[in-house]
């Protein structure tokens, strides 16, 4: 049975020429388009919010409104168009293609232009959009002027499968510039009636979502040492718990230890009783017990890991590693005896022969993780101030099962590889650690919890929230739960753990940068709810018992030296145990 077909609109070439597109898409597998308005781009608004397969997304900002797609293109592992007009709101498009190109996240970027005789000509609202995104984006094309002819329209299919299928392999972003004649909105030009009955199902017929990624042939010459260790950097899995199954089956079939990312989803999808280790950055502190804990061999696991301590050991190892990714693109930064592996970490685990291990070395590493963990526990349990790392520690043990956890970069992110423990909540991770930065932190973080049904937490830094207040515009259009964990240390945090923090001045004023927000007039300017925290025993309960629908933020006060001093002291303190 044929799969129903939206009616096309042939009222002119435009919404023809769209209503195309948006079929296509649909057809494609895209279930979601964030629009941002504007005039030029109104033949893709009208197609996009008319078509009943499309959830269409009304984003102000564009910056916002392009995190705010990388959050859904996250949460769905789905292409996410994202549409905007001519001039610089595609500019502002420019900090979420990088995100996605760096994060491997699959976005389709459809700007509206201008025809090719309004250009270059101090025409309004116009810039030169062609390759705009520049090498951040797997493939970038010049659509050609709409035209009522169905050769035109079977190349604009085409054109837009091929593009949807360039954001799937390898996931990233795609760029289409779509220019526009005038009448713009769905009026009547008298050109499109020779089309009448030739755009049905079969004229898409054969469009389908892409294929996933099988990887490429797998190595015959699987390393047969003993003192092996695993190491699962950052990943954002379509299926968590297969993904850590699949890890579990490789940790069993080599004997090595697994050093677990707080980013990566063995920390929340841990089965009893398997080598996981997630206080390594401890443990890398300390260099003499790592003298004696050299690996013969690293098998890597999507990209090396959030950890200084760790990154700098590995990098000194100069024993042979594999680097495990679907991706194409280097993901080395260390630079080290790398063989890199195109494959899922699930076909890996399969084919890997079973053999034997040095048990007293996994031992080794888990022993010494345990000993830290009861030691962290002893010392954040006698905390009784509002503790930044406690707040990542409290979310690890009191998140309700299976919690959708967006964390900021910057602080928050270290917070979570130092204090986040292990569990069997299933809560998933989502993150932006392509390119690292504040940018569309709400907004990504709202489009990761946008129609989801666990409601979602956000765990971040007061600037990083200020610096996309914006984001708060979507909230009138969203459809869910969001709880932001806000830590406001009047500052950026990070910088007191960087060699400037002793050069005051300018630290304070140009890198701490102090704000001082009124968090709570904020929210109600945006319509969100508000908590001021009063102690851990209340963000407790707060975070214990998360509410189905809304966004409100529970804004927990800290004093950033005093924590950076103790942080500190608590991380050196445990490493020279």
């Amino acid at each position: 049975m044929k799969p129903a077909i939206h009616t096309i609109d042939l009222r002119n070439t435009n919404s023809v020429w769209c209503g195309v597109l948006a079929e296509t898409l649909v057809r494609c597998g895209v279930k979601h388009a964030v629009i941002s308005p504007g005039s030029r781009s109104a033949p893709l608004t009208f197609a996009l919010a008319a078509h009943p397969d499309l959830e269409a997304i009304p984003v102000l900002d564009e910056r916002s409104a392009g995190f705010f797609a990388l959050g859904l293109a996250k949460q769905h592992h789905v292409p996410v168009a994202l549409v905007c007009t001519s001039g610089t709101a595609a500019a502002n498009f420019l900090p979420a293609v990088v995100e996605a190109r760096e994060g491997g996240v699959p976005l389709l970027v459809l700007t509206a232009d201008r025809p090719p005789e309004m250009r270059d000509c101090q025409s309004g609202q116009t810039i030169d959009q062609q390759k705009l995104y520049g090498a951040y984006v797997n493939f970038a094309h010049e659509v050609a002027v709409p035209e009522p002819m169905l050769a035109m329209l079977r190349y604009l299919r085409q054109t837009v499968a091929h593009a949807v299928g360039r954001c799937r392999q390898p996931a990233g972003p795609v760029h289409l510039n779509c220019p526009f004649r005038d009448p713009l909105p769905p009026v009547a030009d008298g050109r499109t009636a020779a089309l009448r009955g030739k755009l049905g199902a079969d004229f898409f017929a054969g469009l389908a979502p892409a294929p996933g990624f099988a990887g490429s042939g797998l190595p015959a010459d699987f390393p047969a040492a003993t003192r092996g260790l695993i190491v699962t950097g950052p990943a954002e899995p379509a299926d968590p718990a297969r993904y850590a199954v699949a890890v579990e089956l490789l940790a069993a079939k080599t004997g090595w230890p697994v050093l677990a990312d707080s980013l990566s989803p063995l920390r929340g999808f841990t089965a009893p009783g398997q080598p996981f280790v997630v206080n390594y950055d401890v443990l890398a502190r300390n260099e003499r017990w790592l003298r004696t804990m050299r690996p013969e061999f690293v098998l890597v696991l999507g990209g090396w890991p959030i950890s200084k301590p760790l990154r700098a050991w590995l990098g000194t190892l100069d024993v042979p590693c594999w680097l495990v990714s679907e991706s194409p693109r280097n993901t080395d930064a260390l630079h080290v005896r790398t063989r890199w592996v195109q494959t899922p970490v699930e076909r890996l685990a399969g084919a890997w022969p079973h053999q034997p291990a040095d048990g007293v070395y996994t031992a080794a590493w888990t022993g010494a993780d345990d000993r830290v963990n009861l030691a962290l526990e002893r010392q954040l349990d006698g905390v009784k101030w509002m503790f930044e790392g406690k707040v990542a520690w409290l979310l690890s043990r009191r998140l309700p099962a299976g919690t959708p956890l967006f964390v900021a970069n910057s602080m928050p992110v270290r917070d979570l590889e130092y204090f986040w423990q292990a569990n069997t909540a299933g809560c998933p991770v989502h993150f932006n650690r392509g390119a690292n930065g504040i940018d569309g932190t709400l907004s990504t973080a709202l489009g990761v919890a946008h129609g989801s049904t666990p409601p979602a937490v956000l765990l971040t830094g007061d600037l990083a929230l200020l610096h996309d207040a914006n984001g708060f515009l979507s909230v009138p259009k969203f459809r869910g739960s969001l709880t932001i964990v806000l830590i406001n240390n009047e500052g950026g945090g990070i910088f007191q753990h960087l060699p400037v923090a002793a050069f005051n001045p300018p630290f304070e004023e140009f890198f701490a940068t102090p704000q001082q927000v009124d968090f709570a007039r904020l929210a109600a300017a945006y319509g969100v709810g508000y908590v001021r925290v009063r102690n851990l025993a209340h963000l407790t309960t707060l975070i214990s018992r998360l509410p189905k629908r809304g966004v409100r933020v529970l804004e927990v006060r800290t004093d950033r030296k005093r924590d950076a001093a103790f942080r500190k002291e608590l991380l050196n303190g445990l490493a020279g145990m």
